[in-house]
């Protein structure tokens, strides 16, 4: 059993796909604090973030904890979550015809072991077609994700070239995670 710090659906999802048995208990760590432009960075201080968070609030001492934070990149932008619908379709505009990329950091702490891991799963898509983009942002499915992607859903018929894990661009490399559990 191991406690998942975050509140993402899709998280849970990965983690009980692969049989791992967890609860879940988010924080409220601020992103906006954080400076760094740079893709890469953002996406390890935000975990960092949540994780010294939880850990202070949780600790080890009952069970591991796990934290995890993803962000977009394409065209060397940093990609969070769309604040609204222009905000979504400006980055579904970006990544439209273009490679992008899913950034995914967790952090694992138990009390005999701790692994912070960067996975990045790239893809190639081909162009969006218009109204696949006006029907997903009226859907509301592109909030909450950053980079307002979801390749297991919208993006999945325009993949021409994948590099990596889906599970990293979902959220958490359970195939990394289960390697050291």
């Amino acid at each position: 059993m191991i406690r998942l710090g975050s509140n993402s659906q899709t998280r849970a999802l990965l983690l009980n796909n692969a049989n791992i048995e967890f609860i879940q208990n988010g924080g409220d760590f601020d992103e906006d604090s954080i400076k760094t432009t740079n893709p890469k960075s953002f996406c390890y201080e935000a975990t960092k973030g949540k994780f010294n968070e939880l850990y202070k609030k949780y600790g080890i001492k009952d069970m591991p904890l796990l934290v995890a934070d993803s962000v977009v990149t394409t065209k060397g932008l940093l990609l969070r979550k769309a604040k609204d619908e222009d905000d979504a379709r400006n980055m579904l505009e970006l990544q439209s015809g273009s490679e992008t990329s899913v950034i995914t950091c967790m952090i694992y702490k138990s009390k005999d072991k701790e692994i912070i891991d960067i996975s990045i799963t790239t893809y190639v898509f081909d162009k969006f077609e218009e109204n696949d983009i006006n029907e997903y942002i009226k859907s509301g499915e592109c909030f909450g994700k950053a980079g307002a992607i979801m390749v297991e859903g919208f993006c999945k018929p325009y993949i021409k070239e994948v590099k990596g894990y889906e599970s990293t661009a979902m959220g958490l490399c359970v195939e990394k995670l289960k390697a050291f559990m």
